[in-house]
């Protein structure tokens, strides 16, 4: 790791996000960088391939799963306020929750939700309204989850634990999810381009999503967002100027720019420090609360992405060295390789910070055939496969959901080639397509055979041979 940190030139960001950009194919990316004390930015192309408007720093995208932050900092405000505890169990809070298992609801805790340690599985795939009541009316279904663990047992990505964060919200505040977000972080902090609301969304610059059609070529995702239930988790659009005043908020002491605390400094910090750790994912080493937290080049970094239907988001920050870059692309499958690329790029041009992907080791036809099959969770399908020379990964949504849905939902990514790491055997890299550098590992059962895999932090259970 170098430790130059000499100031560059901002033509160097913007010549880089350019080229990469049209490599990539992506019709409008913005990439923010704070460094030395100063933010600089650059942002190529158009909102629209249909209705084309140029994009800048302002331009609005959405978050997705970047949410998840500012719903977990507004709990550790209510903790930091003596409203609310992190080992409380959530029914203190939502008496009213009830779920597949009944010993788990009731000992799942705040903390189980804030570092996807609850056992429940990624989501339900319900659209509960556009109502005040939505996340309500989420809740009430959530008896029809399925678990994937014991509570505090690992660390398994939840959509679903957040959407149950925002209840929480909702119920010690008695404000709605997005007016307490409001009030307790983005009009403090002055972030005034970020919106819940498609009607405040509609009157500003904003970024739609593309993915592409059964032609090949990219085409306006039609369903712009997720549905109101699912705010608390992945539902706030903002822009890169926003997001990088919101990672210089992070990366602070708690205070605001004009001076007023909204966290005490350690309880802030605390949010960074690790809680559970993570196995064979390139997402991190461990979740702090929320944050996935990893080492890269010999520095620590918290970050989190995001993605909606073509929409793709990756924050990441170097708290040590006061840093942080935020990447927004709006074109699938590739705009997580773009965002991807372009992180590692500001590591390495403005900390000198390399981060690689791990080499794959050399095709075992033996141990192909034993991971080959088909895995699943609640609502996504993902495909071993191989042909003899190399293994490959597709991933999906659920044909029975897709068919089901009254809405667009986004692309399926078809097989790309993945291999297998070094020690052990079980952890994987995907090494192609738009999961390219995506990382996970095959888990075993007490016998020792393969009984699922873990990928992007979410599991998936291998489907027994002749039901798949």
């Amino acid at each position: 790791m170098s430790a130059d940190t000499t100031q560059k030139s901002p033509t160097e960001l913007t010549e880089f996000v350019a080229l990469t950009a049209e490599k990539f194919d992506i019709p409008s990316v913005t990439v923010g960088v704070w460094a030395d004390g100063r933010e600089v930015f650059a942002s190529h192309g158009v909102t629209s391939l249909d209705n084309p408007l140029p994009v800048d720093e302002d331009t609005l995208f959405l978050l997705g799963s970047v949410t998840k932050t500012f719903t977990a900092t507004a709990l550790m405000r209510l903790v930091a306020d003596g409203r609310g505890e992190l080992d409380a169990p959530v029914r203190r809070y939502v008496p009213e929750l009830v779920l597949a298992d009944e010993k788990a609801a009731a000992e799942i805790t705040v903390l189980n939700l804030l570092n996807h340690t609850s056992g429940l599985d990624w989501n339900l795939i319900v659209d509960t309204g556009d109502g005040d009541d939505a996340l309500a009316a989420f809740v009430a279904k959530m008896a029809e989850l399925q678990f994937v663990g014991e509570p505090g047992a690992r660390a398994s990505y939840s959509q679903a634990a957040f959407n149950l964060l925002g209840r929480v919200l909702e119920s010690v505040t008695g404000l709605t999810y997005e007016r307490a977000i409001a009030s307790l972080l983005v009009e403090p902090l002055g972030l005034s381009h970020s919106f819940f609301g498609t009607a405040e969304v509609m009157t500003r610059r904003f970024a739609v999503g593309h993915n592409p059609g059964e032609d090949g070529d990219l085409a306006v995702a039609r369903e712009w967002k997720l549905t109101r239930a699912n705010n608390p988790g992945g539902g706030l659009a903002s822009s890169a100027s926003d997001v990088l005043a919101w990672a210089r908020f992070q990366l602070g002491d708690g205070l605001t720019e004009k001076g007023e605390r909204l966290l005490p400094t350690e309880v802030l910090h605390r949010m960074r420090e690790q809680t559970v750790e993570l196995r064979g994912s390139n997402l991190g080493d461990g979740f702090g609360l929320c944050w996935f937290l990893r080492e890269v080049d010999g520095v620590r970094t918290i970050e989190h992405g995001g993605s909606v239907n073509g929409q793709f988001v990756e924050l990441l920050l170097v708290p040590e060295r006061n840093f942080a870059v935020v990447a927004m692309s709006n074109a699938g499958p590739d705009g997580i390789p773009f965002n991807r690329t372009a992180v590692r790029w500001a590591l390495e041009h403005y900390l000198g910070v390399v981060d690689k992907d791990p080499e794959p080791l050399p095709y075992d036809a033996a141990r192909a055939q034993e991971v080959v099959g088909v895995y699943e969770n609640d609502a996504m399908t993902l495909a071993v496969a191989t042909d003899g020379a190399e293994l490959t990964l597709a991933a999906g949504i659920k044909p029975e959901i897709r068919a089901a849905a009254d809405y667009e939902m986004p692309a399926d990514y078809e097989p790309a080639a993945m291999g297998l790491l070094p020690g052990g055997g079980d952890e994987f890299i995907v090494t192609a397509g738009g999961l390219a550098g995506q990382r996970g590992f095959f888990s075993r059962d007490a016998s020792g055979a393969i009984a699922g895999i873990d990928l992007g932090g979410r599991v998936f259970g291998r489907v027994p041979t002749g039901s798949a």
